[in-house]
């Protein structure tokens, strides 16, 4: 005797209906844990080939890279120098440690691999990160990725161009007493050095993180917006500490710092609008 339930079903004229399909099951939903680890750790491993390719590219460029770049902001000639509002020194740099400048010569390398291949690294890592908050489309997550990508360039082009100038000079030419002089060992100015470029990188993720928490109602504008004074006072406390003590070179650090801020409040109120659209048209739907 068959079971009714596997009859096949019948319309109003005596047409055969077709069965009706299972819902498709979202393979990352069906991931176990272990699976998701095993995804980003090829995921990890594609994005350090671009950091591995960065890396070749600045073996190649070494001489430039380490001359140019990484000592440039040294030497009083350094071309940012000329356009702003400070006099500068020449900065006395020695090796303290046996192997300082092989140090030194590939942290150099390494980091600026790290830059170079960023693209291709955070491209892989938001291909990881993307599903769990909206669709992942091929195309989309290339410009979420391009979008987290520009920021990071811009803070590191902030960093090493703005930043670092001032800073070097600062701290050269701060003194407590005449017989004290500053002479600086290379480690340690490498480490500065990249820790401030990679840093402005971080801080001028702020407008993505602010899309981004709005966009899954984390956050909204109207918090920004109340804690905007705290944020422009912090600035200014930052901006006080990396600068000399003039008001013209706090204005320069300050200012687009506080600009992004600024810039962050207006992609918030975008992702919001977006998300209440997604929740209307869902809405919809389903009525």
């Amino acid at each position: 005797m068959s079971d009714s339930t596997d009859r096949p079903k019948r319309g109003i004229m005596g047409r055969i209906l077709p069965k009706a399909k299972p819902p498709e099951q979202d393979p990352l939903a069906a991931m176990s844990f272990l699976d998701h680890l095993e995804e980003l750790r090829w995921r990890i491993l594609k994005g350090l080939t671009g950091v591995l390719a960065g890396v070749i590219i600045a073996f190649i460029f070494r001489d430039f890279i380490i001359q140019q770049l990484i000592l440039g902001p040294a030497r009083a000639d350094f071309f940012m120098y000329q356009i702003m509002p400070i006099d500068p020194v020449n900065l006395s740099l020695i090796s303290r440690r046996l192997p300082g400048q092989f140090f030194t010569y590939w942290g150099t390398l390494i980091i600026t691999g790290f830059i170079i291949g960023a693209p291709l690294f955070i491209y892989q890592l938001w291909s990881f990160i993307e599903p769990a908050l909206e669709s992942g489309e091929k195309l989309k997550t290339f410009l979420n990725a391009m979008f987290i990508t520009f920021f990071f360039l811009l803070g590191v082009a902030f960093g090493y161009f703005i930043l670092v100038p001032f800073a070097v000079q600062f701290f050269t030419q701060f003194v407590i007493s005449d017989v004290i002089s500053n002479e600086f060992d290379i480690n340690e100015y490498f480490i500065s050095v990249a820790v401030w470029t990679l840093a402005c990188g971080i801080i001028f993720q702020i407008p993505v993180i602010s899309y981004y928490l709005s966009k899954i109602g984390l956050l909204t504008p109207e918090i920004m917006r109340a804690y905007r004074r705290h944020a422009i006072i912090a600035v200014m406390i930052v901006s006080a500490f990396l600068t000399p003590p003039d008001p013209v070179s706090q204005m320069m650090i300050a200012v687009p710092l506080v600009i992004l801020y600024q810039f962050s409040i207006l992609l918030s109120r975008i992702a919001n609008r977006q998300r209440k659209r997604a929740m209307e048209k869902a809405f919809s739907n389903e009525t």
